[in-house]
C-alpha cells in the first residue's frame, strides 16, 4: 500500500546520508561516486512512476568474493517489494512484473550465469530487462491453449539491480549504472551483516524513503534535472532519475550526484567494457592498425588476441575469429553509409581478405574520438 503523506516533513538530504551510512557499514564500494549512485538508485525505486525510465544497477567484478552479493543484499533492505530472482525463469518474471500485486523490485544475483561468456544467450530475459528500462515498455506473449491463443502485452517496467562476474550484454550495460567491485584491501573493514538483526534497520530506512518519496512526488514527477555538460543520449536517460532524486533531497546531494554522474559516465566511455563494439573499434585503431592503412584479417586477429588485457582471446571460450570480427564490424558503417566489411587486399603472396582504415575512420570518429583525430588513411586501390 502506498504510504500516505501525513507525517512531518522529512529532511531528504539527511535521510539519504543515513542510507549512505548504512551502506558504508557493510559495503566497501570502490569509489565515493559508487556510494552516491547506489543511494540515489535506492531512493528512486520509491518514485519509479515519476520517471520515463529506470536505470539498472549492476554490481560487477572480475573475481568472486568482491562484495557484489552483499551490495545487492543491502539494497534489498531499502527498496520496495524486493524480489530475489536467482534462477527465475523469464515467464515467472513476466508474470511478477505485470501482475496485479505490488510491482517487485528485481534483485538478480549471479547474472553472469545467464549472460556470461560460458552461458547461452537468454534473449527472453534480455528483452525483458531492456524493455523494462522504459515506463512504456511492454513484452508481448501468446496466452491461451492450443489454437485458441491471443497476443497479450505484459508491462515490463520495473527497477532491477544485478550482481555478477565481469560481463553483461552491451544493451543491458548501456542502460545501467555500473559499479566495478573489487576485493577489499587488508585495511578496508566492514561490519558483518546479519539479516535477522540488520534487515530491520534497513527496512526502517526503507519506510522513511517511502514516506519521503510521497512528500516530494509532485516535485519529482515530470522534473527535468540539469545534466552535467557532455552527458547526453543514453547516459542522460540513465542518470536523469537519479539527479531528480538528488535535486529533491537538496543539501550537498545535487552537487555530489552530478560529480558522480560525470565520473561514472566517463569511466564507462573511456576505459570500461560497457560496449565490446566500441572496445573493438578502439583497440583496432590504437593497437592493431596503429597508423597502417590496411591489414589482412589474419593479422588483425593475431593482433587482437595478443592483447593481454583485452577480451579477444576468450570470446565464449575461444579466440575471436573472422566471422565474429565481421559480425561486430558489420554493425558500423563507412563514411558513405555502407556496412564495414572485409575487402580484397593485394599482398606479395596474392590477394587476401582484410580491412581498410579508410572504411573505419568514420566509426572511429563517431564512437571513440580522440582529441587529435588521426589523419584519414590514404585511399587504397582494391580488387573488389
Amino acid at each position: 500500500m502506498t504510504p500516505k503523506n501525513t507525517s512531518a516533513p522529512i529532511d531528504g538530504a539527511a535521510l539519504l546520508s543515513e542510507v549512505e551510512a548504512f551502506h558504508r557499514r557493510f559495503n566497501a564500494f570502490p569509489t565515493e561516486a559508487a556510494y552516491v549512485a547506489v543511494v540515489l538508485w535506492n531512493a528512486h525505486t520509491h518514485l519509479l512512476d515519476c520517471f520515463e525510465s529506470t536505470p539498472r544497477l549492476a554490481f560487477l567484478s572480475p573475481e568472486p568474493g568482491s562484495g557484489k552479493t552483499r551490495g545487492l543484499e543491502i539494497c534489498g533492505t531499502l527498496i520496495p517489494a524486493p524480489m530475489h530472482a536467482v534462477n527465475a525463469s523469464p515467464a515467472a518474471l513476466f508474470r511478477a512484473v505485470s501482475g496485479m500485486d505490488a510491482r517487485p523490485s528485481i534483485l538478480f544475483d549471479e547474472i553472469d550465469t545467464v549472460f556470461g561468456p560460458k552461458a547461452k544467450d537468454n534473449e527472453e530475459l534480455r528483452g525483458l530487462l531492456n524493455a523494462g528500462h522504459r515506463r512504456s515498455g511492454v513484452s508481448y506473449r501468446c496466452v491461451g491453449d492450443g489454437g485458441n491463443q491471443t497476443v497479450q502485452a505484459f508491462p515490463s517496467y520495473a527497477a532491477v539491480a544485478m550482481a555478477g562476474l565481469g560481463w553483461l550484454p552491451d544493451t543491458i550495460l548501456t542502460r545501467s549504472v555500473v559499479i566495478r567491485m573489487r576485493r577489499r584491501a587488508p585495511n578496508e573493514h566492514v561490519e558483518a551483516f546479519r539479516a535477522r538483526i540488520h534487515e530491520k534497520e534497513g527496512n526502517a530506512l526503507r519506510d522513511q524513503l517511502a514516506t519521503w518519496a510521497e512528500q516530494v512526488r509532485t516535485r519529482v514527477d515530470g522534473a527535468w534535472p540539469e545534466m552535467p555538460e557532455g552527458v547526453t543520449d543514453r547516459p542522460a536517460d540513465v542518470w536523469e532519475p537519479l539527479l531528480a532524486v538528488a535535486d529533491a533531497a537538496g543539501g550537498h546531494w545535487p552537487q555530489r550526484a552530478r560529480e558522480a554522474c560525470v565520473e561514472l559516465v566517463t569511466a564507462a566511455s573511456a576505459g570500461d567494457k560497457a560496449s565490446l563494439g566500441i572496445r573493438l573499434l578502439t583497440d583496432l585503431r590504437d593497437t592493431v592498425f596503429n597508423g597502417s592503412d590496411r591489414m589482412p584479417t589474419a593479422q588483425i586477429l593475431a593482433g587482437l588476441t595478443a592483447m593481454d588485457e583485452a577480451p579477444w582471446a576468450d570470446m565464449s571460450g575461444k579466440p575471436i575469429d573472422a566471422r565474429q570480427l565481421s559480425q561486430r564490424l558489420g554493425e558500423y558503417v563507412t563514411a558513405d553509409n555502407q556496412p564495414i566489411k572485409a575487402r580484397n587486399i593485394r599482398t606479395a603472396g596474392g590477394v587476401v581478405k582484410g580491412y581498410y582504415a579508410s572504411d573505419l575512420h568514420d566509426a572511429w570518429k563517431r564512437y571513440c574520438p580522440t582529441p587529435n583525430q588521426a589523419v584519414a588513411a590514404t585511399p587504397a586501390t582494391t580488387t573488389d
